[in-house]
């Protein structure tokens, strides 16, 4: 963790360690008695309901917003996936190596536990490397995530903007994303159109948290896409069998026929197999690039925004970490009731910073950066 003040406002910004395969801070906070606290909280909750603006107790809170967990799966790697989809020799290794990136970006859930809503105009701002990465929260009902990534070589640019709409269907609890996410390889001209995983949590028989479904990912411009199934290996009425699985293949558009399989577990490795040869290599290995990542830290404190993520809920993240849980609720409030306060003394219609927003015919939410780059961070990774 570290903890930074900003200037005469003493904003307090606070940085916790990146979800990564050794669980860490997560572990530190879990009370003895979570999974029934989980069940108590909806007890009241009738099946179907949207839970996009479900207010959970700061006990059940990770000391981070939303905007950061989206954030660090994009800045906080072991191995940098990202700058090989662009050093790829053909479209075929390119492609391989955006689906190597994609499977990076899963990181480890944690039953019990969920990042703070962000508030409207919230921005988190951070730097790892070459790689400067902007995230807004550009709407607030439906909650909407905008991203702009860019390196300082021009090579690699991300363009996201995603909706979560999770949704409670009794004995769990799913929560599908929604939105246009796009990896651009600036110098190739090749755009590479990528879904994510659902996120499952199973309240009964057995808690749990997982990633599920499909994704797709697809370059228009080789004409090669890539299907990956997040799936359970097989289990007896809920009980056993491993959630972290994933499957899939990559394949030609037009003629459906399949040039690699993929298959393995995206917390070990993912084996890619050719089919024409039957050889079989290694694809991704979680060890490499989501063990051992570094916290971000605050190098630039002047530059910090009063909007920054770890500035906004600075304060509830640190009762938090010191488990004192009534300044946390109170903290915590105070965030939200400022940020209703905003909302009601705007006159006119709020527009976004750093992004244009529109909503397409299928309900799709898209965003464009307002800059063509993004500039160094306040907020950096350490190498």
């Amino acid at each position: 963790m570290q903890v930074e003040s900003e200037g005469e406002a003493a904003c307090t910004a606070v940085l916790t360690p990146p979800l990564s395969l050794e669980g860490g801070l997560a572990a530190e906070l879990r009370p003895a008695n979570l999974v029934q606290r989980v069940l108590s909280l909806f007890g009241n909750v009738r099946p179907g309901s949207d839970l996009s603006h479900f207010q959970l107790p700061a006990t059940f809170n990770l000391p981070k917003s939303q905007l950061q967990m989206y954030g660090e799966g994009v800045y906080c790697a072991g191995e940098d996936h990202l700058s090989r989809c662009a050093a790829g020799k053909d479209s075929l290794e390119r492609l391989t190596s955006v689906v190597a990136w994609s499977i990076s970006t899963t990181r480890p859930p944690i039953f019990g536990f969920a990042p703070y809503n962000p508030v409207l105009g919230e921005t988190h701002h951070v730097s790892a490397g070459s790689l400067n990465v902007l995230l807004e929260q550009v709407s607030h009902r439906p909650p909407v995530s905008a991203l702009h990534a860019t390196d300082d070589g021009g090579n690699v640019e991300l363009v996201w903007c995603q909706s979560p709409l999770p949704k409670f269907y009794g004995a769990s609890i799913e929560a599908t994303v929604k939105g246009k996410r796009e990896v651009r390889l600036r110098k190739l001209n090749e755009r590479y159109e990528v879904d994510c995983p659902n996120l499952l949590i199973r309240l009964l028989p057995v808690p749990s948290v997982e990633w599920s479904g499909n994704v797709r990912i697809v370059c228009r411009d080789s004409g090669l896409e890539a299907e990956l199934s997040y799936c359970r290996s097989r289990s007896f009425l809920g009980f056993g069998g491993d959630a972290r699985c994933v499957k899939g293949r990559i394949f030609h558009s037009g003629s459906g026929d399949a040039v690699y399989e993929i298959d393995g577990h995206w917390d070990r490795t993912v084996s890619l197999k050719d089919v024409s040869s039957g050889k079989v290599s290694v694809l991704y290995d979680a060890e490499r690039a989501i063990a051992n990542l570094s916290t971000p830290v605050v190098e630039d404190k002047k530059g910090l925004s009063p909007s920054e993520s770890a500035v906004v809920w600075g304060e509830v993240s640190e009762a938090i970490l010191t488990k004192d849980w009534e300044k946390a609720r109170q903290a915590k409030r105070r965030v939200e009731d400022r940020a209703r306060k905003l909302q009601k003394e705007r006159n006119e219609v709020w527009m976004p910073k750093h992004f244009s927003l529109s909503q397409n015919k299928h309900g799709v939410w898209e965003c464009w950066p307002l800059e063509p780059s993004v500039p160094p961070a306040p907020i950096v990774v350490p190498s």
